[in-house]
């Protein structure tokens, strides 16, 4: 099981990190608000929804950036959370958030393994994001965070997830990094993609936004409990630099779009319940 960025850019981008970090620092504006002793985000007062994107062991280097620019994008105050960040998990850390994010795993990293290293994390619980979600809140996971959507991971799916590229009939059948089409809404799309998940799912007011070919859906908005789950095979905030690096078409400003779509549909209002049989 794998997701974005492979071996030969890694230590690439280890090291663009580090210089940016010592550029800019890590201070509320690189999207790192200091935080309460209880892991409590601190609000910045300009308006914004608050997402908490996780940087961690569970996720590759760069995707939680990428995730950030996406969700900036698109009007969001981030901040992430994770073992290392000003940020961290704990009983009130998700209060007030308008969003958590799950981003891309590590190239070659099990399903499994992602989820044990979030377990080693002292704060880190399941039951937390479960109870946020559960009570209102807004969950989005992109590839690794699509699979974790399911079991093993939070368990928030009316299904599950499973790898695409071992189903009968995929179009991609390896973990290269590469492009995938889709039909987004009706519409074909191209997407980056590197061996992430479908969604297996079935139950009231789930929404399939995008498919595979062969009709196995790639993007699912679903309820969960009086919250919503966002989850994508596919990368939508993929940079124009990961399409470079791979020598792929760029598909990186119609991800764009297409990841507006998929925080609208997910951020909006909840379908109204079903009126009774009269």
């Amino acid at each position: 099981m794998a997701d974005v960025r492979g071996g030969r850019i890694r230590a690439v981008l280890a090291a663009a990190l580090v210089l940016v970090a010592s550029g800019c620092g890590a201070g509320p504006a690189d999207g790192d608000g200091p935080a309460g002793g209880d892991g409590t985000p601190q609000g910045r007062d300009d308006g914004r929804p608050t997402a908490l994107v996780y940087r961690g062991p569970a996720a590759c280097e760069g995707c939680p950036e990428a995730a950030r620019t996406m969700l900036e994008h698109d009007g969001f105050a981030v901040r992430f959370i994770g073992p290392q960040e000003q940020v961290r998990f704990g009983p009130a850390a998700l209060a007030g958030v308008a969003l958590y994010v799950q981003p891309g795993g590590t190239n070659g990293q099990e399903v499994g393994t992602a989820w044990g290293l979030l377990g080693r994390d002292p704060g880190f619980s399941p039951d937390l994001v479960r109870a946020y979600v559960r009570g209102g809140g807004h969950y989005l996971g992109l590839c690794m965070g699509g699979y974790l959507a399911g079991d093993p991971g939070y368990d928030l799916l009316p299904g599950d997830s499973g790898q695409y590229i071992r189903t009968p009939g995929a179009a991609v059948t390896d973990e290269r990094d590469r492009l995938v089409d889709v039909t987004w809404r009706g519409r074909p799309q191209r997407m980056y993609f590197q061996d992430g998940p479908y969604f297996d799912v079935d139950g009231p007011d789930t929404e399939v936004l995008a498919r595979y070919p062969g009709d196995r859906p790639a993007v699912v908005v679903a309820p969960y409990g009086a919250g919503r789950v966002a989850v994508s095979g596919p990368h939508p905030e993929a940079p124009a630099d990961w399409y470079r690096d791979y020598e792929l078409p760029d598909e990186s400003p119609s991800g764009r779009t297409l990841g507006s779509d998929l925080l609208h549909t997910l951020m909006g209002p909840a379908p109204a319940p079903a009126s009774p049989a009269g």
